[in-house]
């Protein structure tokens, strides 16, 4: 059974350059989705990816078996923002908000999920954040992306210079903040972090 990378069947998406800000027209895409608020080194985060990675890796294994499909966990992303902008200026971390996602193949279907997910809560003496995981549709369309080495305190230059590129092609920036995750920090130094910024254009 062939496994599909989608980092190498949707390269376009996954593989900018770390010098030039590109230009890309991103699909419709399903997501596993779950939002919350606070900094990525607080509970309510951390919850959250102990939720989200135990049924990604559960529908992978499900599809694999009954659709007899397979395919390699897609990275985490994530989505950020804030009620008030000046919060990620000002670096006040407990109001960002965020939603963390995994990338779901076409035959992953949201019946799929919620069956997952409740064979998932029924083995958990603890349900965690498994009750705030979902299953979502994303269409950001036109977007600007680059790749980001090292660091995620060191990104401001980086979204500026991506900010500006899409103000000198004429246009403003849409949606929401968007991160790819290519790293797995758990074993990664920050030094070393590959990180795609993507910013949807209006």
């Amino acid at each position: 059974m062939e496994k599909i990378d989608y980092k190498k069947t949707l390269r376009r998406l996954y593989k900018p350059s770390a010098k030039n800000v590109e230009f890309i027209d991103v699909p419709s895409l399903n997501y596993l989705t779950i939002t919350g608020k606070g900094r990525p080194e607080g509970e309510e985060y951390q919850q959250a990816l102990q939720s989200l990675y135990p049924v990604a890796y559960k529908i992978k294994f499900w599809v694999k078996e009954n659709k007899h499909f397979d395919y390699v966990i897609p990275p985490l992303e994530g989505l950020w923002w804030a009620d008030d902008l000046s919060d990620f200026i000002k670096g006040n971390r407990d109001e960002w908000r965020w939603a963390m996602m995994i990338m779901q193949p076409e035959p992953v279907t949201r019946e799929i999920v919620e069956l997952v997910i409740n064979a998932v809560v029924s083995k958990r003496s603890s349900p965690n954040a498994l009750n705030k995981v979902e299953f979502k549709t994303i269409n950001e369309g036109e977007c600007a992306q680059i790749l980001h080495l090292g660091p995620f305190s060191e990104e401001g230059q980086v979204i500026q210079r991506l900010h500006e590129a899409i103000r000198n092609k004429g246009r403003s920036l849409g949606g929401k903040h968007h991160e790819i995750y290519l790293s797995d920090m758990r074993r990664v130094l920050p030094q070393k972090y590959r990180t795609i910024i993507r910013q949807p254009m209006d």
